[in-house]
């Protein structure tokens, strides 16, 4: 029988859940230059129209259709068959389009989080197509293999609760090679950008900590005790992470900055994200302590170390952080807090964090691969970055013929 309470819960949270894509865009928007900031507020907002018809019409039935271990088939085209009636397998108290909607909010943001990579430099017909074909081809049988009936790896006991594989991992390896292979920005050695709006990212962070408890409160899909403790911890791991980075930043450069709590914050989000529902309170701190030092290692250490010109650090905080979130949960895990789920290394079963372990070199390795070659695909037909000419005036009026802001200081 459907649950009133659980199906508002579940539509709540599918709201907050979009509300992030905005919310990164302000976020990212912000880090930007200011000839760039509407192109990245255009590519997050038409990925909301795109990715919301492509999960109707194939996302939704490739990702969770029971269909065999990789794929679901197209069974569920066009919502064929996907009523309003419960749906036992995935949420047995809500109608089945309620879930199919919360999880269409996961497929918009996630390749979304691939923006920050490619920012200031990517055609925005190549982004289109580009987006369209790694949502199918990467997303959604990534998906599948994770939470759909039947995915090889749910049934070989991964654990994600809310994203950490399937959302941040996921986005943040496709960053990573498509900021290799697309290049750095011109003359970056020379003139270092800097975030042209920092209260855009200020604003962009506090929408994105209010989405992400839909985010992981809401994948518990009812108004219970899981989902209690999936909010607890998320705003525990969230301050945990935002404070850490401060700290560090403090201790490494003499003064913290907004910035830095930003990203903290960010972090700590994307690091609970795949044990929410699985952890307890101490733990999630723990896990938001010690993301900030993972991802401040990342992004000023390692990405100066090789080069590569991760724009807004998606790889650095989404993928690293993810790591961290998706192998924390094999130590943390514990069935005290969900029956359900499974014990951690911590809790007397080791076995957790090779399987967790597993899931997440499987997903750096075929999202790696699948993405150089949907970006050489689209290279080879349209051509992916923009000439120089137009990298030197920004998107905004190339691509868009449109100026965010008409008076200049």
């Amino acid at each position: 029988m459907i649950n009133s309470g659980d199906t508002a819960w579940v539509l709540i949270s599918s709201a907050l859940v979009l509300l992030m894509t905005p919310g990164l865009a302000f976020f990212y928007g912000g880090m930007v230059r200011r000839k760039n900031v509407l192109s990245v507020l255009m590519q997050c907002f038409i990925i909301m129209c795109v990715l919301s018809l492509q999960w109707v019409l194939i996302g939704y039935s490739l990702s969770f259709h029971p269909g065999n271990g990789f794929w679901g088939g197209f069974q569920w085209m066009g919502l064929n068959g996907v009523g309003l009636e419960p749906y036992a397998d995935y949420a047995g108290t809500i109608p089945h389009q309620a879930f199919m909607i919360f999880q269409a909010m996961f497929a918009i943001i996630t390749p979304a989080l691939i923006i920050g990579a490619f920012a200031e430099r990517m055609k925005f017909s190549a982004f289109l197509i580009f987006t369209l074909l790694w949502a199918t081809f990467v997303y959604d049988p990534l998906c599948h293999w994770v939470w759909g009936m039947g995915g090889w790896l749910r049934n070989f006991g991964a654990l994600d609760f809310a994203g950490g594989t399937v959302v941040h991992i996921n986005a943040g390896i496709a960053a990573l090679v498509t900021a290799i292979v697309l290049g750095k920005r011109k003359n970056l050695d020379k003139n270092i950008p800097t975030p042209h709006n920092m209260p855009f990212v200020v604003i962009g962070t506090g929408l994105l900590w209010f989405g992400w408890f839909g985010f992981n409160a809401g994948s518990a899909l009812a108004a219970n005790g899981l989902a209690v403790n999936a909010f607890v911890v998320t705003n525990t791991a969230a301050a945990a992470a935002g404070l850490s980075w401060a700290l560090i930043e403090w201790m490494r450069n003499g003064k913290p900055t907004i910035f830095g709590v930003c990203s903290g914050a960010v972090a700590g989000l994307v690091a609970i994200t795949p044990a929410a529902g699985f952890v307890g309170v101490i733990p999630a701190m723990i896990i938001g302590l010690l993301v900030s030092v993972v991802c401040f290692i990342a992004v000023t250490v390692i990405k100066p170390l090789f080069g590569y010109d991760d724009s807004l650090d998606a790889f650095g905080v989404h993928c690293v952080g993810g790591i961290w979130g998706a192998l924390a949960t094999g130590l943390f895990a514990s069935k005290l807090v969900n029956p359900a789920g499974a014990n951690g290394a911590f809790f007397g079963n080791p076995k957790q964090f090779l399987i967790q372990l597993l899931a997440v070199g499987v997903t750096i390795v075929y999202t790696a691969v699948v993405t150089f070659v949907i970006y050489k695909l689209v290279d080879i037909f349209i051509g992916v970055r923009v000439d120089e000419k137009s990298e030197a005036i920004g998107l905004d009026l190339t691509q868009h013929r449109e100026r965010a802001y008409t008076i200049l200081e």
